[in-house]
């Protein structure tokens, strides 16, 4: 039982110049039968893949999922691409775009429980999408905001948690330190690729250099030996820009990938906490109410027991609600962290 999905990118354009925009064909196969047949292709705009994690983070997140991030959106890029078609850059960022909306599809597909989401199955099978309008807020500095929303409200908890499983606590540390070594190594890689790709374009221009160097030479066999030196230069040059685009798209951006993992990643044990908060919040509020009752007791006040009782009563299931809640959740989140890092064990 499988589904794969592969993404073959082209450029739609609907008027002139910044009207144009990237559009993705999404061909699956598969051979479960939840789907209506083993193969189809629809047609997807990246706007389409950020409100399918919308909608998946709205739904599971809390849950104790983790939910793979989708690439950043990137107006600079795009803007490149409308504006400058035969710009490098410009395909780079083209073929960088397809190959992460690629991955991210894959890992959505491969998780168990989202696979089985009606949006899921949507995206993938149905002609046309209603228009994403929400996605806006999902670029540059408010895409990473929205990421790190649950993280924000767990630094303001009020009550300080008292992990009582030490396998939490030393997961939480190795995500954190696995995070950070992550960024460091990222840092190192891009600068070897602006290396390479600084030493390539030199090394080009060298050869054009020898080039004509070679050309304007009267003595032949100097400028023969120039000539031979120029191609050798040139094949050079082309080895730098090869080299430099393979530790791109294979290390850097796979390692740009694995970073918004780990924050998701983060983001599962963050929800973790926010449901013990609950329970815990719940837990007060329930002594709070017992305080109370046991005032009126001592006022003799018997008319308004039998309020403070039925108060009391629901504020005892809610703590039991949200006991089971915490529970619940953390066993999701141990069942998504396991995944995650096949070496942790219970």
């Amino acid at each position: 039982m499988f589904c794969s999905c592969e993404l073959i990118l082209f450029l739609l354009l609907t008027g002139d110049g910044m009207n144009a925009y990237m559009a993705y064909k999404v061909s699956t196969q598969t051979s479960l039968t939840m789907f209506r047949s083993k193969t189809f292709t629809v047609r997807r705009r990246f706007s389409d893949f950020l409100g399918l994690y919308e909608k998946l983070s709205e739904k599971h997140s809390q849950n104790g999922y983790i939910v793979p991030p989708p690439p950043e959106k990137s107006i600079l890029g795009m803007t490149k691409v409308k504006v400058g078609k035969e710009d490098p850059s410009s395909a780079e960022f083209v073929e960088r775009r397809r190959a992460a909306l690629e991955r991210y599809l894959q890992r959505v597909v491969s998780h168990p429980s989202l696979l089985q989401d009606p949006d899921v199955r949507e995206f993938l099978e149905k002609e046309e999408l209603p228009r994403a309008v929400s996605t806006q807020a999902l670029s540059g500095a408010g895409f990473l905001k929205m990421l790190n929303k649950a993280t924000d409200a767990v630094s303001k908890m009020t009550i300080k948690m008292n992990e009582q499983d030490v396998w939490f606590d030393e997961k939480i540390q190795d995500v954190e330190n696995e995070e950070q070594h992550m960024r460091k190594l990222h840092v190192m890689v891009e600068s070897l690729v602006n290396h390479r790709k600084e030493l390539s374009g030199n090394t080009a221009v060298f050869a054009k250099s020898v080039a004509m160097l070679g050309s304007s030479e009267d003595n032949t066999a100097l400028s023969r030996a120039l000539s031979q030196l120029a191609e050798v230069e040139d094949r050079i040059e082309q080895l730098h820009q090869e080299q430099a685009s393979n530790d791109f798209f294979t290390f850097s951006e796979l390692l740009a990938d694995y970073i918004r993992l780990l924050g998701a990643v983060k983001g599962c044990f963050d929800q973790r906490m926010k449901a013990w908060q609950r329970w815990q919040d719940a837990e007060n509020m329930l002594q709070k109410k017992r305080e109370a009752e046991a005032k009126l007791l001592w006022a003799n006040k018997p008319d308004k027991l039998q309020q403070a009782k039925d108060e009391i009563a629901e504020w005892e299931a809610k703590v039991t609600q949200y006991e089971r809640e915490f529970e619940r959740i953390s066993a999701t989140v141990r069942k998504e962290v396991i995944l995650f890092l096949p070496e942790a064990t219970v």
